[in-house]
């Protein structure tokens, strides 16, 4: 939502805006944009019958007052994927879907194409090295790269946001259950990925992972479309870089962590080719793409030491992230830390999915915000049932940061991976701060 904000005021709109809780780097952007809120919180004061439209994020609740204003006022309502369709519908439309991995393989596609001197728009949840927001809209560009998310457009329109897009070129990265606030089965969650294949275009292309049975199953349900599978490259690992094995070709070295980066890089190459982009011509671009702001991003490194934030919350994101570094880094000392801060991962009914998540971390700790539980007026997990969920002995569970930092800070940093997992922001905790202090203390 503030980098559409931002995208439409250097369009030369007149934007403002509200929310009940800014987070960095939004807040700073926000500002330096002249467009940060002068108060945090709602006021229907702010609504009158000058705006031309409203947009309208997920999390604004149907008894919002600002809403319930503009509703009486009778103005232009729109969702955000809605509003980016409108502007979109004359462009080629790639989306990149599914469960997971979905801002690293758009950043990667969007890396390889400017790379390569193309004109598009883009949406991404993540800023990216070479761009300068997280979203671009223009009359021009013949492309639009999307991001395309399957939670709810909003509070009025309960349909998955990717619906909206209609694109005609698809990824796939597989279907693992979230959001279970909105989606509350598993058959349910897998049937938004059934409404959305059905619901793209006659001979649209779809890229998907088939390693992924039920992803697999669901492509395969339908006839109107075009299908290519992918899978797993052969790779290696050579001391702390991951190595395609490209046949007839030059080994390509990532700068990415992890295998499921690889298998990442593998779809981002199916949907490059889509557009007319070699295979060689990719590989050359992508070998200097260091990764989305947030996803397994390096906030500290010395000999000894490196630590990375990572936006990883859902189970099978956690699990990913955690054993790619264990992988990567075999003989040093893996301390992992969660914050769970989802309406899914808050949820007693859910949070059994972590099981294992984080069995290949030597030191293991989950962190609970009370004050974000209280905001999505949800009940505060026991340590109880946090325990029970992960199925770890050695799990340790905390609501207060401070004591989760001295937790943290016991531990010897010499040969040592600290990975700092959320979609929040631990409580407020400056990460980049925090890990410099580690290695002085």
């Amino acid at each position: 939502m503030h980098n559409l904000a931002i995208a439409l005021k250097l369009k030369g709109h007149d934007v403002s805006g509200s929310d009940d809780e800014i987070f960095e780097p939004a807040k700073t952007r926000l500002k330096e944009n002249g467009i940060l809120p002068d108060k945090i919180g709602w006021n229907a004061g702010r609504i009158s019958k000058d705006i031309d439209a409203i947009i309208l994020g997920m999390h604004a609740r149907t008894d919002n007052p600002e809403l319930s204003h503009a509703q009486k006022l009778k103005l232009n309502i729109y969702s955000f994927p809605e509003y980016i369709y409108l502007n979109a519908k004359e462009k080629t439309r790639i989306a990149i879907a599914g469960s997971h991995g979905k801002t690293t393989i758009t950043s990667m596609v969007m890396h390889v194409m400017r790379k390569c001197n193309f004109d598009f728009d883009y949406m991404v949840g993540a800023l990216v090295k070479g761009f300068d927001q997280g979203l671009k809209l223009t009359e021009e560009a013949p492309f639009i790269v999307l991001e395309a998310d399957e939670y709810l457009s909003s509070p009025i329109n309960m349909e998955p946001k990717f619906l909206w897009y209609k694109p005609q070129i698809v990824l796939l990265s597989g279907i693992a259950w979230d959001h279970m606030n909105v989606f509350p089965s598993i058959e349910v969650y897998h049937e938004q990925f059934r409404k959305f294949i059905k619901s793209l275009p006659k001979n649209a292309v779809v890229v998907y992972y088939n390693g992924d049975k039920i992803l697999s199953q669901l492509v395969n349900e339908f006839n109107h479309i075009d299908k290519i599978p992918y899978q797993m490259p052969s790779y290696r690992i050579e001391g702390n870089q991951f190595v395609i094995e490209v046949e007839k070709s030059e080994d390509v070295k990532l700068e990415l962590f992890g295998s499921h980066n690889v298998l990442n890089t593998e779809g981002a190459k199916h949907i490059c080719s889509q557009i007319g982009i070699s295979n060689s011509d990719f590989y050359e671009a992508i070998k200097d793409f260091k990764g989305a702001g947030k996803r397994l991003e390096t906030i500290f490194e010395n000999d000894n030491f490196i630590a990375f934030r990572d936006f990883a919350h859902a189970p099978s994101k956690v699990k990913a992230t955690v054993d790619g570094m264990k992988d990567q880094y075999p003989n040093r000392t893996l301390i992992g830390c969660l914050e769970l801060h989802t309406f899914s991962s808050l949820n007693a009914e859910f949070i059994p999915q972590y099981k294992n998540s984080m069995q290949k971390a030597d030191y293991k700790f989950v962190y609970i915000n009370q004050e974000a539980v209280e905001l999505k007026r949800m009940k505060l997990l026991t340590k109880a049932e946090v325990f029970d969920a992960f199925g770890d002995p050695d799990l340790q569970v905390f609501y207060d940061r401070e004591e989760l930092v001295n937790a943290v800070q016991i531990h010897p940093m010499l040969d040592s991976v600290l990975l700092m997992m959320s979609s929040g922001n631990f409580g407020g905790l400056n990460l980049d701060k925090f890990a410099k202090q580690m290695v002085k203390k």
